[in-house]
């Protein structure tokens, strides 16, 4: 995924770091391959009880009410009542709007046009988004999104430079720079006595782009 060639994410500012500290919080809970499917499967379908998620997604009643509440308690979905059945929607935003980035970097990657269209609604396959989930779990991580960050925003850079822009003790911005490019989540060239890090494509690189985007929407509001 990560040597895709996508549109270049222009970011204008460093997200404040309330904003990205509750991105990454929400990061955390949709880096389950079963909760990205059943929020994939929310937002495609609109509200909907346990039982029709289980049977969408393939998985148990019980394991999926247990994933529903966890979600619930992040604020990630809300529900309601009809009748004797409790209904479960997506609450924010937030989680729908990375769903429209999944799928335009899914589109890129196969070549196919409609998951590039504004709006266009569908379920991924799952072994892609079982992917998505399991790389967006390895870079979900406060001081890695804000070393990626810094890396859309002001392109190629050695560590000193990251340290000054991220206020990131160097000692952690050089062992999470080793665990970026151990995970392609950066490249690096030397340059004399320097290293320079660069951001790779990939769902790492989109996602925070789909946040700066929707930060830029709603500002506070995120």
């Amino acid at each position: 995924m990560s040597n895709q060639i996508l549109p270049d994410v222009k970011i204008k500012c460093m997200l404040p770091d309330a904003i990205m500290e509750r991105a990454v919080r929400g990061l955390t809970y949709i880096a389950h391959p079963l909760r990205l499917r059943i929020l994939e499967y929310l937002d495609v379908y609109g509200a909907s009880s346990v039982s029709a998620i289980a049977r969408a997604v393939g998985a148990e009643q019980m394991i999926v009410s247990q994933s529903l509440r966890k979600m619930r308690d992040a604020d990630l979905v809300q529900t309601h009542r009809r009748g004797i059945f409790i209904y479960y929607e997506i609450c924010r935003e937030y989680p729908a709007s990375i769903f429209v980035c999944l799928r335009k970097l899914f589109g890129h990657m196969t070549d196919q046009l409609k998951f590039l269209r504004t709006g266009h609604k569908e379920i991924l396959p799952t072994d892609y988004t079982t992917m998505a989930a399991n790389r967006i779990k390895l870079f979900a991580n406060y001081d890695k999104m804000r070393i990626l960050e810094y890396l859309i925003y002001n392109g190629e850079s050695c560590v000193s430079e990251i340290v000054s822009g991220t206020g990131i003790p160097q000692i952690k911005v050089s062992q999470y720079l080793k665990k970026l490019l151990d995970d392609d989540f950066v490249k690096s060239r030397r340059d004399g006595r320097f290293i320079y890090y660069d951001i790779t494509a990939g769902v790492h690189k989109t996602t925070i782009g789909c946040i700066h985007k929707r930060f830029e929407k709603t500002g506070n509001k995120f």
